[in-house]
């Protein structure tokens, strides 16, 4: 994808706190995603897991009524701060995934969850390892998301899933099926390894998540849709 870090770039909001997640390739594999789904005026967005808002500005500029959330009250501070400084106009609120906006339901739902493997198991994460980190096979926050959002999605909403094939899509895929929902994998996209998994290269090797000749990992969206 020619001119792919530009655009990661042009993604990142005006403010990034410390120790909140700045956009990266995979926010820009999910930001491609969103801008293929019809977003009617009005049409109500939930963003979880925001980050620095991002998506959610993305959202909100064409006109969804957007909600965001993350655990972490730096993110809010920051999603906060972000749509204030754009003029956008996001609700942003502090929780665990789906508990704060439990009672309402959404056109289309973005999720940017931690993904990545980690040595650590089930132990949870702590500081801004929480952006990433998601147990031993990744899916500590990935499965929550497969069971908890389908049933906030209104009849043909959609749900826009991004993570690493260290992870699993057929599993992503196979657990929204289950739901009732329409899934497939939509988009890939295969990267450099970046700081983190450079860490772990032989302990994911070790456990034939890589190969010994994979020098890139490989990010994929999920999109998941409610029939009518």
């Amino acid at each position: 994808m020619p001119g792919y870090l530009g655009e990661v770039r042009s993604l990142i909001p005006p403010l990034v706190l410390p120790g909140v997640y700045s956009p990266q390739e995979d926010t820009e594999l999910l930001a491609g995603a969103l801008s293929e789904e019809p977003l009617p005026p009005g049409a109500h967005v939930l963003d979880v897991g925001t980050g620095t808002g991002a998506l959610a500005l993305q959202a909100a500029r064409r006109g969804g009524r957007v909600t965001a959330v993350d655990v972490s009250w730096r993110a809010v501070c920051t999603a906060r701060a972000n749509a204030w400084l754009t003029g956008s106009s996001v609700r942003v609120r502090r929780g665990n995934l789906f508990h704060p906006v439990r009672n309402e339901s959404f056109d289309l739902i973005l999720s940017n969850p931690p993904y990545v493997p980690a040595p650590t198991g089930v132990r949870p994460p702590r500081g801004r390892a929480r952006a990433w980190d998601a147990g031993h096979d990744g899916r500590f926050v990935l499965d929550r998301v497969c069971r908890e959002a389908p049933a906030l999605l209104r009849p043909g909403g959609v749900l826009l899933i991004v993570h690493s094939e260290l992870s699993d899509s057929g599993r992503t895929v196979g657990h929204l099926r289950e739901a009732g929902l329409k899934a497939a994998v939509t988009r890939r996209h295969r990267i450099a390894f970046g700081p983190v998994l450079r860490t772990r290269e032989n302990w994911l090797r070790q456990r034939g998540l890589l190969s010994a000749a994979d020098k890139k990992e490989e990010l994929v969206v999920v999109r998941a849709e409610l029939p009518l």
